[in-house]
């Protein structure tokens, strides 16, 4: 049987940029144009990033307020210390640059300084999971797991451009230290106008009888797309969206589950310390037991390649959702 990842040729693309789903409405730079508009209304808003402007859509925050606008170069420990020093003078710092240089080489400075201190420092970390094919010097693929075990720190998992404009808003008002899972470039729209982004709170994106999935960040899209597809083979699937990984939305997860026989957990992470440790811990709690497949990165570090290769290789692409959905397995 040939490897179903002999046929893909997708590109590596630019840093962190988003594969191209057909039929999908994107927008570009959700997160630098939200900021930017938000900026307006709140002064003491001020941008940073670790010489990754242009990897983390922050340059239309840098183009509208140039004396706003911090670039420390490639040192990330700088970066978040600045950013706990800006707000301990009354400002909103939203700082960016990769995933993986915040949560591995400036871990202490997020807890001590920030999360800690309760600094007003609101982290937008490129590149979660697969997101990137560059291997693992760039793949933030145990980013979650890392930070839930920072107290007083907020996670949130963005799913879509919508989500992710919202969030950019909500944070200002969130008190001390967030990490934004982040997704630039070409975002696709999956979620309505109408779909209102809340702490804490998680959300039926499609509801189903037949199978219950559990998502966060951008699988979530993915869930959806294919329980779209299941249910043309009979299987009807619904979807709740986790947006916030901390607070963990306990109670609703827990409502979600008690409604099917057999669930799915997805997300763009290892299968360990991610959504799938949380449901499964809080399943446990509750004295809940139930048929659960996880999809998510095995315990590894991953090799270079576009991420339709890479997700493929790895399992965790449309395919492998219907599979779950479908046949069980």
């Amino acid at each position: 049987m040939a490897d179903a990842t002999e046929t893909l040729t997708g590109r590596t693309r630019g840093m962190g940029e988003l594969i191209d789903v057909a039929g999908k409405t994107t927008e570009v730079a959700p997160f630098g144009t939200s900021l930017a508009a938000l900026a307006k209304e709140r002064p003491e808003i001020v941008g940073l990033t670790a010489d990754m402007g242009r990897y983390s859509d922050i340059l239309p925050f840098r183009d509208a307020f140039p004396d706003r606008f911090f670039n420390v170069g490639m040192a990330e420990q700088d970066l978040i210390m600045i950013a706990a020093g800006l707000s301990k003078v009354g400002k909103i710092a939203y700082c960016t640059t990769y995933s993986v240089f915040i949560t591995r080489r400036a871990y202490d400075f997020v807890a001590i300084a920030c999360a800690h201190s309760k600094a007003n420092v609101k982290i937008f970390a490129g590149m979660p999971g697969l997101v990137n094919g560059y291997g693992a010097t760039h793949q933030a693929t145990e980013d979650l797991n890392m930070m839930r075990g920072i107290a007083d720190l907020t996670i949130i998992d963005p799913c879509d451009a919508t989500e992710l404009k919202q969030v950019v808003r909500a944070v200002a008002d969130i008190p001390g230290t967030v990490y934004v899972r982040n997704l630039r470039g070409k975002v696709p729209v999956e979620l309505s106008d109408d779909y209102r982004f809340e702490l804490g709170k998680a959300k039926v994106l499609r509801e189903g009888s037949g199978v219950g999935i559990i998502s966060c960040g951008y699988m979530s899209m993915r869930a959806r797309d294919a329980a779209n597809i299941a249910a043309a083979q009979g299987i009807d699937a619904a979807v709740l969206h986790v947006g916030t990984i901390k607070p963990f939305d306990r109670d609703g997860v827990l409502a979600f589950a008690r409604r099917f026989d057999r669930l799915i957990v997805a997300e763009n992470h290892k299968t360990t310390g991610g959504l799938a440790s949380l449901v499964v811990e809080a399943l446990y709690d509750a004295g809940l037991v139930k048929p659960l497949i996880k999809i998510g990165l095995v315990d590894s570090f991953f090799e270079c390649g576009s991420q339709e290769y890479l997700e493929a290789k790895y399992e965790v692409d449309l395919p492998r959702f219907v599979r779950a959905i479908v046949d069980n397995r």
